[in-house]
């Protein structure tokens, strides 16, 4: 239900009493997105007393002005008492440490990665298709097989981080994205095992733990040059992992879905492999892996000509914009020949993502390899998704293969 609100703060501002957090709409988010992007350029959440931001052209306005609405004061539903991490953290806090990952995993840098990628995804393929004859058809979990192996193995890989328990670094990262939303049993779930966790990853990030090679001593032999403080360089490193595994393996996730589901467009990145980065960017569009965010507004600001007051909270919904039809035609649509660039699943301005080079290239690999050994891709049963308050999480995507 949408009402006029007669909050002074909020005078004129469109409520919704929906909530986005609610199992119901965390299993199927796209009523709620559309719901928000209809109320208008900035709605206000009446259950959590936040605004958000749906439409394509204010939520891009929004993320580009860092200075009216902040990451600093944390990018979950609550506040931090202080900045922490990449993230979490404005200029010029914000400066040195960004730069030290956007040269570590700079396109140039991650092309030097694509042989070791590609090897890794011959293998996994090896591992799950095998070398049938044309014609044979092979049912595996896309998400378990594929979506989840890949990015398990290639963070910690680049990162320097030896080969141990690997899939915790999955349950630390979906426990720091729930925290984003509300404290909810999805946040009370994971909190048993969270200082644990937490714990084992500062462990795993310090210098006399990582390889001598990757991410990690990179990211040490910065502050060694003192482009950044020792005291943050396990916390940078770890930033980057938690960041990066689970959104790829949701990425990749949603892609393979999206060609399963969308047949006419696996035939035609078939035609046309130069469509494979295309067709990831489409599908982080389409379905993109971070639902939402937060900021804080630091002082009274206009976002589509609606006044939001300081110190509000305001929800960014990346997937609500990603399929805003004032921006995108046919945008519930699925379409590799369309150009997905300007997309928000990467987020905007100096806080948008700086690990989407490696992202992209293990997507890549992957397309690029399906194209050579299958013929067609298919949804053999029915998907299920794993529920967190502020990604878009899948635990099953069964997938039929049949091979070239």
């Amino acid at each position: 239900m949408t009402v006029t609100s007669h909050c002074p703060v909020a005078q004129g501002i469109p409520v919704l009493d929906a909530d986005p957090f609610a199992a119901q709409s965390l299993e199927d988010p796209l009523p709620f997105q559309r719901q928000l992007r209809d109320a208008g350029p900035v709605a206000y959440l009446s259950k959590y007393g936040v605004y958000a931001i749906g439409r394509f052209a204010e939520l891009s306005q929004a993320l580009s002005n860092w200075q009216g609405l902040i990451s600093g004061a944390g990018v979950g539903i609550r506040d931090l008492d202080a900045p922490k991490g990449l993230l979490q953290t404005d200029p010029p806090l914000h400066d040195a440490p960004r730069e030290v990952l956007q040269e570590i995993l700079s396109a140039r840098a991650l092309r030097a990665m694509k042989d070791t990628c590609m090897t890794r995804v011959a293998g996994l393929l090896d591992q799950h298709l095998g070398h049938g004859a044309s014609g044979e058809a092979v049912e595996i979990d896309g998400l378990s097989q594929i979506a989840h192996a890949l990015p398990v193995e290639f963070f910690p890989d680049a990162s320097g981080i030896d080969e141990s328990a690997r899939d915790k670094f999955v349950d630390f990262a979906d426990h720091n994205f729930n925290t984003a939303g509300p404290y909810n049993d999805l946040v009370k779930a994971g909190e048993c095992k969270a200082a644990e966790l937490a714990t084992w990853m500062g462990q795993k990030c310090q210098r006399d733990a990582l390889k001598p090679e990757g991410f990690g001593a990179d990211i040490w032999a910065a502050a060694d040059r003192g482009e950044i403080l020792h005291e943050n360089a396990a916390l940078l490193a770890s930033s980057l992992i938690a960041a990066g595994i689970d959104t790829t393996i949701y990425g990749i996730a949603g892609m393979l879905y999206a060609l399963a589901t969308n047949p006419g467009q696996w035939e035609l990145v078939k035609q046309n492999p130069g469509l494979a980065r295309v067709a990831f960017d489409e599908a982080l569009r389409w379905s993109s892996p971070v639902q939402a965010m937060f900021r804080k507004s630091s002082q009274e600001l206009q976002i589509g000509g609606v006044t939001i007051p300081a110190g509000a909270k305001v929800l960014m919904c990346y997937p609500a914009a990603n399929r805003d039809p004032r921006r995108w035609d046919n945008p519930d649509k699925f379409d590799v020949t369309r150009d997905p660039s300007g997309h928000l699943a990467f987020g905007m301005g100096v806080h948008q993502c700086v690990g989407q080079h490696a992202a992209r290239l293990q997507a890549a690999c992957l397309l690029e390899q399906l194209v050579d050994r299958v013929e067609k891709i298919e949804l053999v049963g029915q998907v299920k998704y794993h529920h967190n308050n502020v990604l878009r999480g899948w635990s099953s995507v069964p997938l039929r293969f049949t091979l070239k």
